[in-house]
């Protein structure tokens, strides 16, 4: 009973049963390789979520329950432990100008920088205005090192600390700043990040939406416009704009708002997703206990 009360208090919605159904071949798909379907990477972990491709094209993710980030080896198609403990860690996201690995970590509600070479972390933010965060969640890294994460408060069974302190928001720190700022006000719930050169996708998981915005050179956030009515716990992005969401499966949305396909999965919950491999072009999707890939046509995007 506990280890579920501890898996439930993971998941941002209700818990839903596995999906039943045989695994499903995917043919001219608009974004799935033609003849592919899902293929079963492990099933030995508890709750699975954040991962992130280095320059290298492994992804790294991580198993919140079990406090560890792992490492899925692009070549081989093997997992291994990368960090354990990792803070309890959840939203990962590599810095594309110095490889630093950004984490989330979630046991004292703090940011951390990872060297990957020597696993050796430092402490980002740990505070806002004095107040903790509520648990940072999901982050991106633009291509010079800023940052965006999204800070929704889901109680956890781990904190020793008393009832949410922040307005559940969205917020930016430049790169080498000591401080954040919060850029959204008008939010319920945000978790999903994801970007695109100017452009910054950010889903309100609480509200059921989720909104585009253009980045300012300041980090600030304008022209929000509702891209869906469905919000998602992780997201991801492709070269042609194509959004990533997550939840039951991950539906995929086109830039005007579409639904063009939804891979199912056959777990109760999709955590998270990003694409992986050298070439960018096989889909890594985080569900439950499990983690999954599938080939895919079109190629993730860069920053």
């Amino acid at each position: 009973m506990k280890l579920f009360a501890a898996l439930i208090a993971l998941i941002p919605l209700a818990l839903e049963a596995k999906d039943t159904e045989p695994p499903k071949v995917f043919q001219d798909s608009p974004v799935v390789a033609d003849k592919a379907s899902l293929k079963l990477v492990s099933d030995a972990l508890k709750f699975t979520e954040g991962p992130a491709r280095d320059a290298k094209g492994d992804v790294y993710f991580t198993d919140q329950p079990n406090d560890r980030i792992h490492r899925w080896i692009a070549e081989t198609g093997k997992v291994e432990l990368f960090l354990e403990p990792a803070g309890r860690s959840n939203g990962l996201c590599f810095d594309p100008e110095d490889g630093a690995l950004i984490a989330c970590a979630d046991e004292k509600n703090e940011l951390w920088r990872i060297d990957p070479a020597t696993k050796k972390h430092e402490v980002l933010l740990e505070n806002h205005e004095g107040k903790l965060f509520n648990g940072p969640n999901d982050v991106w890294v633009l291509p010079y090192g800023d940052l965006f994460f999204t800070d929704p408060f889901y109680k956890r069974p781990y904190w020793k600390r008393g009832d949410r302190e922040q307005s559940q928001q969205v917020y930016f720190l430049p790169k080498g700043a000591k401080t954040a700022r919060r850029v959204t006000d008008d939010l319920v719930q945000p978790n999903g990040i994801v970007g695109k050169g100017e452009q910054l996708y950010v889903a309100d998981i609480g509200d059921k939406k989720t909104y585009r915005y253009k980045i300012g050179k300041d980090g600030s956030l304008s022209e929000r416009s509702k891209l869906i009515d469905m919000g998602s716990d992780g997201m991801s992005i492709d070269e042609a704009g194509n959004l990533y969401l997550t939840g039951r499966g991950v539906t995929v949305v086109s830039p005007s708002g579409e639904k063009i396909e939804h891979i199912p999965v056959p777990e109760g919950w999709t955590a998270n997703v990003c694409f992986g491999g050298k070439d960018r072009r096989t889909l890594f999707i985080t569900a439950m206990d499990s983690v999954y890939t599938i080939p895919m046509k079109v190629t993730g995007a860069m920053k």
